[in-house]
């Protein structure tokens, strides 16, 4: 008897994972609580209770359950997202040629004709009133965005919030004429625990509307895209191109996670998916509607990994955290006493791994509150209170040139310690940085490129944007111009 409930048992196992076999690169964006047995003919809202214990499938009776009330309950809120984007190709074979593109390019002899391209991802309904989450990546760059509801009516839509650091993006229906939509509820993504059943849902290939179902691989992975705040829901549910801002839902019906990328080798899943956590994908989504400025919770401090030489000099074992290398001077981390050298080694209790870890930590939290961080100093434990506040911002840190001049078409930030730590730059960095380039612009034919740092302009130092708009604006013989690109100190001189 005892042998023939532990074969019933693996077989639960091996019909539970094994319809997983592939994955997209795809961020889930909520977790729900832990999931049950389902019982047959119960409502799709009552399958499972928030803090009912997890069970593997022991009699034949329960292997039979199907996942088919949970998914008639959410798939109506998993949309098809549609992305056009226009760009200008050149008609010559040359065009792309550096030599022939910098020969006759400028002199406008290659002849460039619009292309439309299109894209195609999922979204997940996430208020009654059409708000939507997506990724980024799906409607990066798009003119025009679609989304179609299961029954295939197609909606436009606004794009309220499009954030690629978080890889998340903010979609409204347009006239919805009254209209309510059905919406996921977002889970807890920090009550997930690894071997928890997942359903993914998405359109993968453009195939259509595709269930498939899983475990938690794995939580809080980084590496996976170059991104501050990774900490993915790593799974086994098949994920495919296409499956990118559709849902990982768990057996309660709540959204999870927001379906984000995939590691593969083939191009098709290989049972390697990751999926944003639902806490980010709700603090975007609450910025979408409230607004539609996204606002982070700002550290003020750069952070590195912990190798094991660190510590094992500071007596951290095993090693983890994240060591800090520099504090902006006045930044929340400064406030509260931290100091360059210490190893944060867990924020509310929350064991850190990784500096990517700490900064979803706090990225997840409202503005306003404060965390409780603690810390290794010199060898010694320590723990301190940070106010989570956002970076300091002024509209005179920005500042975009419009006169007729060689630097017309070109915007630059100042150098604040926020734009300072995105850009890689020290915090003490001194000049201005090209946050954009207008395309065609004299700048952009000049040769300005975004994230390039402008130091001084005919000798002039430049400590903000104002002083940079000043210079730039007047007229000149010439400009002796001093900037950093890649690392590299650039002097040039450029006629007037």
């Amino acid at each position: 008897m005892a042998s023939r409930n532990l074969l019933l048992a693996l077989l639960a196992v091996m019909l539970v994972g094994g319809a997983a076999a592939g994955a997209m690169w795809s961020r889930d964006t909520s977790v729900e609580a832990k999931p049950t047995v389902l019982t047959a003919g119960q409502p799709a809202a009552t399958l499972v209770a928030d803090n009912a214990p997890r069970q593997v499938p022991t009699s034949q009776a329960q292997m039979q359950l199907s996942f088919a009330p949970v998914v008639k309950e959410v798939a109506p809120a998993v949309v098809n997202v549609y992305a056009t984007t226009i760009t200008q190709q050149s008609d010559s074979p040359f065009a792309d040629d550096p030599f022939f593109s910098q020969l006759f390019g400028q002199r406008g002899l290659f002849n460039s004709r619009p292309r439309e391209s299109q894209s195609l991802g999922s979204g997940v309904i996430v208020d009654p009133k059409g708000i939507i989450v997506t990724n980024s990546h799906v409607v990066n760059g798009a003119t025009d965005v679609k989304v179609a509801v299961q029954g295939g009516h197609q909606y436009d839509v606004d794009v309220l919030i499009n954030d690629s650091k978080t890889d998340l993006a903010v979609l409204r229906i347009k006239d919805p004429a009254g209209k309510t939509f059905p919406a996921l509820q977002f889970a807890d993504s920090d009550a997930l625990e690894v071997g928890d059943i997942v359903l993914a849902i998405g359109n993968p290939f453009g195939v259509g509307q595709t269930v498939t179902n899983g475990i938690v691989s794995a939580l809080a992975r980084t590496g996976v895209e170059s991104s501050d705040y990774e900490a993915f829901i790593q799974t086994d549910a098949a994920i495919n191109p296409g499956n990118s801002g559709g849902a990982l839902v768990d057996l309660n019906g709540h959204l999870v996670g927001i379906n984000t990328a995939i590691f593969t080798r083939s191009g098709g899943s290989v049972g390697i998916g990751f999926a944003i956590p639902a806490n980010m994908a709700k603090t975007v989504a609450s910025a979408g509607e409230n607004g539609g400025k996204l606002v982070l919770p700002w550290l003020g401090a750069r952070l590195q990994d912990v190798t094991p030489d660190i510590a094992s000099s500071l007596n951290i074992d095993p090693p983890r955290g994240a060591i800090i290398t520099e504090v902006a001077s006045g930044s929340p981390a400064d406030q509260a006493g931290l100091k360059s050298g210490d190893v944060i080694t867990a924020i509310d209790g929350v064991e850190v791994d990784q500096p990517q870890g700490l900064n979803y930590r706090i990225a997840t939290k409202p503005l306003g509150s404060t965390t409780k961080l603690s810390y290794v100093r010199s060898g010694q434990a320590g723990e301190t209170t940070l106010k989570l506040e956002a970076a300091p911002t002024s509209s005179a840190d920005t500042a975009t040139v419009t006169e007729n001049t060689r630097f017309s078409g070109t915007t630059v930030s100042s150098i604040t310690p926020s734009v300072a730590q995105e850009m890689g730059l020290p915090f003490n960095a001194k000049g201005v940085v090209v946050t954009a380039v207008k395309p065609n612009s004299p700048a952009d034919r000049m040769g300005l490129q975004q994230g390039d740092v402008v130091l001084s302009l005919n000798g002039t130092p430049l400590t903000d944007a104002a002083t940079f708009k000043r210079i730039a604006s007047g007229s000149a013989d010439g400009w002796q111009i001093v900037m950093q690109r890649g690392g590299q100190t650039i002097r040039q001189y450029i006629d007037g």
